[in-house]
């Protein structure tokens, strides 16, 4: 499987997408620069964390117009597999390819702690090794991690089972306190996935997770 890492002016966390793709995964793994049209035969893309265009405007509004993402919006509607990590969400979600949108931390506090998380969906790409109602823990690290839309969208992401994660406290029970920025239903920003019966695979993960255990086991899905 290949994967190719999409590098805007201001990425900060390609380096650490590659590494991981690349030399843990012991996968095929190529950085795509933002001005390219070529997705170079990538089997899924992913999107890094980092400030792409130094956030300006509204973050990801500048990003999204670069000439990489017409491929990724093309790649995806035709059931390429998409990950958007922290920042790259975000440009996913300015692309019109995600819904909702990102507000300020509730507390309008940056928060980087440790949450735990529980597994809602396994018929992803990106959680098909977990379990559902397992509990993983994630380090966070962002300020723009209040995931919002409105009823009607929460109301059919619940419906079509596109709610990937909750955050959770340790044994698994919804709480508000356990809801680190204020995110709508407890979603985390690592929560959508676009239902299949669309032909998008794309997942956002707007936490800005910070490196994890890379010793634990992760599935891959067939290229095919």
């Amino acid at each position: 499987m290949k994967f190719g890492v999409v590098v805007f002016p201001g990425s900060n966390c390609d380096d650490d997408a590659f590494h991981v793709a690349h030399h843990v995964l012991g996968q095929q793994a190529e950085f795509i620069w933002h001005q390219s049209a070529d997705l170079a035969g990538a089997d899924a893309i992913i999107l890094p964390g980092g400030f792409a265009f130094g956030d300006y405007l509204r973050t990801g509004a500048i990003a999204r117009f670069s000439p990489v993402m017409r491929s990724v919006e093309k790649f995806a509607r035709a059931g390429g597999i998409v990950l958007g990590i922290c920042n790259g969400f975000q440009i996913l979600l300015e692309a019109g390819l995600l819904p909702g949108a990102m507000l300020r931390n509730a507390g309008l506090r940056f928060r980087c702690l440790p949450v735990h998380m529980r597994v809602e969906a396994t018929d992803t790409p990106f959680t098909c090794a977990a379990q559902v109602g397992q509990v993983i823990e994630s380090p966070i690290a962002h300020n723009e991690g209040n995931y919002f839309c409105d009823p009607s969208t929460l109301d059919a992401l619940e419906r079509n089972n596109q709610i990937i994660f909750r955050y959770t406290t340790p044994d698994g029970r919804e709480d508000a306190a356990a809801n680190p920025n204020g995110s709508i239903a407890n979603c985390p920003s690592a929560d959508l996935h676009t239902p299949r019966e669309k032909s998008v695979r794309i997942r956002r993960m707007s936490s800005c997770p910070l490196p994890l255990d890379l010793s634990r086991p992760v599935a891959l899905p067939d290229s095919e």
